[in-house]
């Protein structure tokens, strides 16, 4: 299956350093944000895209739909390519990372997923996104969701991609293969 990857525009958690996990907290793109998804535009248009599948959580739908006023293609909301649920929804990031600093991989807080966790849920999607023959999908989701994404293409063990940074709106390409 091959995919290109997207991570929402900038949020306004995003510059406040806080996690949002849950849908129902209305955590919007900036103006940049917002910018940053047309600007993605002229690159998606030039891959012949056949629908978008995107988080549930706001930011991405808005990304979603600001790269989709252009490309005109079926949106799907995939509850499988939500963010982590950290269990600090609402609260700085550096709390979060050092609540899981004994065991990054497994630690579950306050009724969170672990990475792990977070990397089957993932992976799951991913793979029934497969198996329904899909393919040259946008995937509209998360920085942690794009970890996920390069481990599940590339055949890598997750602790290989805990921390890779993606950038905002910066298109990037998976293909699994025989995946």
């Amino acid at each position: 299956m091959r995919f290109v990857g997207l991570r929402h525009g900038q949020s306004t958690y995003n510059l406040r350093h806080l996690c949002n996990d849950d849908p129902a907290s209305d955590v919007p793109l900036t103006a940049k944000g917002i910018a940053q998804a047309e600007a993605a535009v002229p690159v998606l248009q030039q891959l012949g895209l056949r629908a978008i599948h995107c988080s549930p959580l706001p930011r991405t739908v808005q990304t979603a739909r600001a790269v989709n006023t252009r490309l005109q293609l079926p949106l799907r909301l995939e509850p499988g390519l939500a963010d982590i649920r950290s269990g600090f929804d609402g609260r700085p990031v550096a709390d979060y990372m050092a609540a899981i600093a004994h065991d990054p991989l497994h630690a579950r807080v306050h009724g969170g997923e672990s990475i792990q966790d977070h990397f089957e849920r993932v992976c799951n999607c991913l793979q029934g996104l497969a198996d329904e023959g899909e393919d040259n999908l946008l995937l509209v989701a998360h920085e942690e969701t794009l970890r996920v994404f390069k481990a599940w293409a590339e055949g890598l063990p997750v602790r290989q991609v805990i921390g890779l940074p993606f950038d905002n709106c910066k298109p990037y390409f998976f293909d699994s293969g025989s995946v």
